[in-house]
């Protein structure tokens, strides 16, 4: 189990196979970076590239960069354009190149700063720098703060489905600085609650009661990110390359999910926003074919409503195209669906009872109240 210290800053520790390292969590901490990395990691570079996007480092950037430059720290910073359509193979070379003519080299270590596209993409990056070098993640939104930071999943997209080229990529240090989550646009901030409730019906249900008193919730940040953190952080540590299964568990809601986010054509929906619609159906799912209760169902797709999440399809993507777009998804092993259901709030556990016509009829169901 990681050791959480709580306060502000909280800090929770993870203990890896072959990787440990801290995901601070607190106010204020853009400005302490420098300080941060050289008590939490064995980085001591005097050179590291900035990768960030062009909605992001307009109001970071620059902090950051004035945090290093003080440690006499020599930055590079590379911005590649916001939104999803960045995490590709194309932009995450470009990234390369940009370091490589930078004069970086094995020995300097990369920033992500960013939402969960930078740090996918600048991770992936990292991880393929001339063999690896040192990743430092900044997440700077909800959905990135709580899951996509941790965890070491680094990669980019392609036409035939997301995250499908990438790398197991550990950061040596993870700052989640809740101030920055006060510039996102409500949308942006909302989509996040869709991880977020995953988290909890999967593994907390108490975590449930916190999500639910919406009109408090930015007061409960640190809590909020913190507890979440430690949820992935514990998942992470038991099965760090999903290779038992344990890990697998995160993957509730992202079957169906994935599939309309790449129909949608990264673009349509927020990554929350198509997770949302994912959870739905694998909540439905759990409730015709599973121990998940009615009520427990309704109180879950009741939480994605409260933060204006989608729970209805719209007529127009059809369900060939999100089940052909599915069907190219990471969680299928040789052609076999691995779904991930409910058996109460707070369990989950792997299936492979779930069918492709189960998945087409919980997509049928979507579009409908």
């Amino acid at each position: 189990m990681p050791t959480i210290t709580e306060g502000n800053p909280t800090i929770i520790s993870l203990q890896l196979k072959n990787d440990d390292y801290t995901v601070v969590v607190g106010s204020g901490l853009l400005e302490e970076t420098a300080k941060l990395i050289e008590e939490k990691t064995s980085i001591r570079s005097r050179k590291a590239a900035i990768v960030t996007d062009s909605t992001v480092g307009p109001l970071y950037a620059e902090a950051i960069e004035a945090a290093l430059k003080e440690a006499n720290i020599e930055t590079c910073l590379i911005t590649v354009p916001a939104g999803e359509s960045s995490k590709s193979m194309e932009q995450a070379t470009d990234v390369c190149r940009q370091m490589l003519r930078a004069g970086l080299d094995r020995k300097s270590f990369l920033v992500a700063l960013g939402g969960g596209v930078v740090g996918d993409l600048a991770g992936f990056a990292a991880a393929i720098f001339q063999r690896g070098i040192p990743c430092v993640q900044i997440p700077t939104t909800i959905v990135s703060q709580v899951d996509s930071s941790v965890g070491g999943k680094t990669g980019v997209n392609t036409p035939e489905g997301k995250n499908l080229l990438g790398a197991f990529h550990q950061p040596q240090l993870v700052l989640a600085d809740v101030e920055t989550l006060s510039t996102l646009p409500d949308r942006e901030f909302n989509e996040g609650f869709a991880e977020i409730i995953k988290h909890a019906a999967i593994r907390d249900a108490s975590l449930l009661e916190l999500v639910e008193k919406k009109d408090r919730i930015r007061d409960h940040l640190i809590e909020l990110v913190a507890r979440n953190v430690a949820i992935k952080a514990a998942i992470v540590e038991e099965d760090e390359k999903e290779t038992t299964g344990t890990r697998a568990l995160l993957n509730f809601g992202h079957t169906i999910g994935h599939g309309i986010e790449a129909a949608g054509g990264y673009g349509r929906f927020l990554h929350g926003e198509a997770i949302s619609l994912g959870l739905v159906a694998a909540i439905r799912l759990s409730v015709a074919q599973s121990s998940l209760s009615p009520e427990e169902g309704a109180r879950l797709i009741a939480s994605l409503a409260t933060y204006d999440l989608p729970t209805l399809l719209a007529d127009d993507l059809s369900n060939e195209t999100i089940l052909n777009a599915l069907q190219r998804d990471k969680k299928f092993e040789a052609g076999e669906i691995r779904f991930v259901l409910l058996d109460r709030i707070g369990s989950a556990f792997l299936s492979s009872d779930v069918t492709t016509g189960h998945l087409e009829a919980a997509i049928n169901g979507l579009r409908s109240s």
